[in-house]
């Protein structure tokens, strides 16, 4: 590998300015239509033969927006237009895991593809025997060494977390944890149950707090000042939503995907910055079930999504592209981008591996005892 520096059918994705206008869409990417890269190897149109005989169908189970999937399903059925039928629900980070577990258990799971960004509960589902289809994408050789998050686990994207909070209610922009803690201290009480974070008894909120805290330890100074003002929440959609109503006014580890539209269509209202005492960034897995009823045309699509074109594509839907090459351009964003804006130094990169179960009692003893509730 190179190493870097550090619903069904089509859907439509639709951006809307602050101003309620329609943004600019990124200009429309080349999609080589039923064609896979030169370095391929030689026996891939077999692969391309047999997704045809699969009836154009692909069941994915995912904690992944519709808006997210809508120019990945736009592009891979360009490029594979006999897949008329793609079905992606969006469930929470550790139900994905839950459900599939459960169908495997009868036999009878439609899955085919599982994308989750809940780093914990993949450690524990891929560790387990017969879940995942073994599978070496020819991409693997053109991406970066931390595209492989486990056997046979791919990164579809690098999403960063980020501070957001309501431009209206917070008399000053917070920078980082530290900046965040130093404007809450001017007035405790004010802002009292008005700062949200991420619940740590779920694999997602666990994963990126126990990352930011384990690799900036000195963090727990902050994190003593504003925790106890603040209450925690399941998912990044609902701290967005509550922080754009005035519920709370601001929030730490949103993940920038839902928040980038989230902030587009607020007027001006929700604004997130990304920290600069440590920036976590959250790799999305997908994986292909052990038996995925369509295995050739989900072998394709974990090539398109790795691909040139369908890093592009991950990009345009508002997740955040880690492929050398993909322009962060009309409301594209990609991970060379966040290093250029918070230094490679301070993105912590949040790793797929099981932590000890008494670590994890210790970790979110000690977060929870510090929340306000």
């Amino acid at each position: 590998m190179t190493t870097l520096r550090l619903g069904t059918a089509v859907l439509a994705l639709c951006l809307i300015t602050s101003c309620g206008e329609a943004a600019p869409e990124p200009p429309a990417d080349p999609i080589a239509t039923g064609q896979a890269p030169s370095y391929y190897p030689g026996d891939y149109p077999r692969l391309i033969e047999a997704s045809e005989q699969e009836g154009g169908t692909l069941t994915i189970y995912s904690n992944t927006d519709q808006e997210n999937w809508a120019p990945i399903f736009r592009d891979f059925q360009k490029k594979y237009p006999w897949v008329t039928k793609i079905a992606a629900n969006n469930l929470d980070s550790d139900e994905v895991f839950q459900r599939v577990l459960s169908e495997q258990a009868t036999g009878n799971s439609p899955a085919d593809l599982i994308v989750s960004n809940a780093a914990q509960a993949w450690a524990d589902f891929a560790a387990r025997p017969g879940t995942l289809m073994a599978y070496a994408s020819p991409e693997k050789d053109k991406l970066p060494d931390f595209a492989e998050l486990l056997p046979n686990v791919y990164a579809m994207s690098i999403d960063p977390m980020s501070i957001a909070y309501n431009t209206s209610l917070l008399p000053e922009k917070p920078t980082g944890l530290k900046s965040l803690a130093a404007i809450l201290a001017k007035d405790p009480a004010q802002y009292q149950s008005k700062i949200t974070t991420r619940d740590v008894s779920g694999a997602f909120g666990f994963t990126v707090s126990h990352a930011f805290a384990a690799a900036r330890p000195e963090s727990w100074t902050s994190l003593q000042s504003v925790l106890p003002l603040a209450r925690p929440e399941t998912s990044s959609g609902t701290q967005l939503e509550k922080i754009t109503s005035g519920e709370y006014v601001a929030g730490f580890f949103v993940s920038a995907a839902p928040a980038y539209p989230a902030v587009a269509k607020s007027g001006g209202l929700l604004e997130i910055s990304f920290i600069d005492d440590g920036t976590v960034a959250l790799p999305r897995g997908i994986g292909l079930a052990a038996k995925a009823p369509h295995p050739a045309t989900s072998k394709l699509f974990v090539d398109f999504v790795l691909s040139q074109e369908g890093q592009a594509a991950v990009a345009e839907g508002g997740l955040t592209s880690y492929r050398e090459g993909i322009a962060a351009e009309g409301g594209r964003h990609t991970y060379q981008e966040l290093v250029t804006s918070v230094g490679e130094a301070n993105i912590i990169l949040a790793k797929y591996a099981k932590v000890p179960d008494d670590e994890v009692k210790s970790f979110t003893d000690k977060w929870n005892g510090l929340l306000g509730r």
